[in-house]
């Protein structure tokens, strides 16, 4: 029996994604030898960042961090220190990125324990969830159990698996997207990529998803473009987390609602997964990216913005390759080695969930290299 926890989990605008596309139109840039990018300091930081958060791990299996919601460019903490189905979900993937499965590796038996606990929060009706949780989480958990699914062929974990896609599959609005609740009538971007990159790696590992889930969402992207009428926003929104600038990606339909950094990589990944390589809307969405992610990170260092910003950006520069890639790398690892705390290994995280999720965040980017998961392989 898994432990009764605190309500009212939510979850930040961050997800994993699958990179593997359902069709390619254009050739990707070849990544060529990975060896610059995996250096001495990146395996030592990101044993460290396991240590850290092997230690933090609940012998149940999950892990404990602030519970909340966004507010502004504030975390609102509504439970401390509660189970965290996303966040450990995320925890594990880092540990499978490192080349560790169930039962086996180094981390195999924390590996095994989270799998179980993860289990544990799937309802009948297939919504992965844990005292109130959202759809962030579920999408997390549904990428976590499709990587486990693609590694060890578990008939139990298909089994589930295909019941976490089907409520994704079902819940999607007439809009093309998500929203924080199954069902839900609304969309946005930052849940809407949790889904379908979810849908992505389950179907690259068999699972039934239809088509039209996917072509749906990608129209409801293209419609989240922004045109190029620059709009003024609060303060609290500028300095590449709010500029509505043409190449941006909203966070919904409509002109008066924010365009970001963090969704325009998030806009950048749907279409990828979706299959869509050659368009003029990713080439301009690049452009943006290019020319935010300094002040981006400099402004938001150690705000879980920061985190799921770059996890977008890291995976779309990936498949994009070439010198966008070993330039936003570059940039990108000497920022995450320099915030590490090096005595715990962790990485900070003053607004936000807590220092594993950062910490999570934080070793997964280093590892896209490592090329072990299958989300990452090109």
């Amino acid at each position: 029996m898994r432990p009764k926890t605190a309500k009212g989990i939510g979850l930040l605008a961050t997800c994993a994604l699958a990179t593997t596309a359902l069709a390619q139109t254009k050739p990707r840039q070849p990544i060529g030898n990975t060896e610059w990018a995996v250096t001495p300091q990146v395996k030592r930081a990101v044993e460290k960042g396991h240590e850290f958060l092997a230690s933090q791990q609940h012998p149940q299996g999950f892990w404990s961090q602030n519970v909340g919601f966004k507010l502004n460019t504030d975390y609102r903490i509504t439970t401390h220190d509660s189970a965290h189905v996303g966040v450990t979900a995320l925890a594990l993937m880092s540990f499978l990125a490192g080349g560790h499965l169930p039962g086996r590796g180094k981390y195999g038996s924390e590996i095994s324990r989270g799998l179980d606990y993860v289990v544990s929060c799937v309802r009948e009706n297939g919504y992965i969830t844990d005292s109130g949780s959202r759809m962030y989480s579920h999408a997390f958990s549904t990428l976590f159990l499709a990587e486990i699914y693609g590694m060890t062929r578990r008939a139990n974990i298909r089994r589930t698996l295909q019941k976490s896609v089907n409520i994704i599959v079902d819940s999607q609005n007439t809009q093309g997207g998500w929203r924080y609740k199954p069902f839900a009538r609304e969309s946005d971007m930052s849940i809407t990529v949790c889904q379908v990159l979810a849908l992505r790696s389950a179907r690259n590992v068999g699972i039934s998803v239809p088509r039209e889930t996917i072509t749906r969402a990608e129209t409801y992207v293209r419609s989240s473009a922004v045109s190029g009428q620059p709009q003024r926003y609060p303060r609290m929104y500028r300095f590449g987390h709010g500029l509505d600038e043409g190449g941006a990606f909203r966070y919904q339909l409509g002109s008066h609602s924010r365009a970001t950094f963090p969704l325009t990589a998030a806009g950048i990944t749907t279409l990828y997964a979706a299959g869509i390589y050659d368009d003029e809307l990713i080439e301009r969405a690049f452009d943006y990216l290019d020319s935010q992610r300094r002040e981006f990170s400099r402004v938001f260092s150690g705000h879980y913005f920061f985190y799921y910003g770059h996890y977008y950006a890291m995976q779309a520069y990936y498949v994009a390759g070439g010198n966008k890639w070993t330039s936003y790398f570059r940039e990108i690892r000497n920022d995450l080695l320099d915030s590490q705390d090096p005595s715990s290994g962790s990485w900070p995280c003053h607004t936000g969930p807590g220092e594993a999720f950062a910490t999570a965040v934080a070793t997964l980017i280093l590892q896209i290299p490592y090329q072990y998961l299958p989300i990452f392989q090109r």
